[in-house]
């Protein structure tokens, strides 16, 4: 299988680490507007509510005649509209307007990426504000190992990346459209442990992150995702890369931790009020 690779730095401004969003109430900061968090994956969609916690469905749970999501892109905006709404709806009151939203993008998205993301935020919400956070970097914030660097990767359903983080900002990163189900679809253990490693290969010669890869190698690989959960897929990556390799505290809520203490700083922000 071909395996298609995108290349960027990224440029985002840090934050400060934490395990998950503490419980938040509409009392304790009635001038704010809600806080959301969403994560539109290939494979699960997730929603966090302050104040209400947070909710998991299947991302195919929707009517439509293609996957509301692929590859980490948005490939059907009503569908993911629909499976959004559904998951909104589980909850007993309904969310109260103009909340500030904190959607999760796969790092070193495109415009016409977030773009999609964008629209169905703003469908579903009707939102005052719509923000973005990488995928990486939340889960890193929402694992508590923002601080110093960090090497980590977030192997999904169908879309794989890596970054470089320097106390919580990427500094480089790398994506391919690979992950777990391509598993199921006769893809071997190895290729996807050798696409992952490669990546990190190439970050250590890139010029981004030239000083920062020796210290995060240091302390090991930190793994979210789907492929966190897979043994053998982590021994291959360790064997590869000879450097400890270690799955994150709760690898599938991580980034939707992360994404909900995002949200509740922008809501908490004068800006929002």
């Amino acid at each position: 299988m071909s395996v298609s690779t995108t290349v960027a730095s990224g440029q985002h401004r840090s934050s400060r680490p934490a395990a998950e969003p503490p419980v938040d109430t509409q009392s304790s900061a009635e001038s704010s507007p809600t806080a959301i968090a969403v994560i539109l994956g290939s494979s699960q969609t997730h929603l966090w509510v302050a104040g209400r916690g947070g909710l998991t469905c299947p991302s195919s749970e929707t009517v439509g005649t293609r996957a509301p999501m692929s590859r980490g892109r948005v490939a059907d905006g009503s569908g993911c509209v629909g499976v959004l709404t559904q998951l909104t709806r589980q909850h007993r009151d309904p969310i109260p307007a103009g909340p500030v939203v904190v959607v999760c993008r796969p790092v070193l998205a495109t415009m016409a990426e977030q773009y999609a993301l964008r629209r169905v935020a703003t469908a579903v919400f009707a939102p005052s504000r719509v923000l973005f956070i990488d995928t990486v970097r939340a889960a890193a914030i929402g694992a508590g190992a923002a601080m110093g660097g960090l090497l980590i990767a977030d192997i999904g359903a169908e879309l794989s990346e890596v970054a470089v983080l320097q106390d919580g900002r990427v500094a480089a990163a790398r994506r391919t459209d690979l992950g777990t189900r391509d598993l199921k679809r006769g893809t071997s253990t190895e290729v996807l442990a050798h696409a992952t490693t490669g990546m990190i290969d190439e970050l250590r010669r890139d010029s981004a992150a030239l000083a920062l890869v020796p210290a995060a190698l240091t302390r090991g690989l930190m793994v979210v995702g789907d492929g966190a959960m897979s043994p053998s897929l982590m021994l291959q990556i360790a064997t590869d890369l000879r450097i400890p390799v270690r799955s994150a505290a709760a690898p599938w809520t991580a980034a939707l931790n992360g994404a909900g203490l995002a949200a509740m700083a922008a809501a908490r922000h004068p800006a929002s009020r």
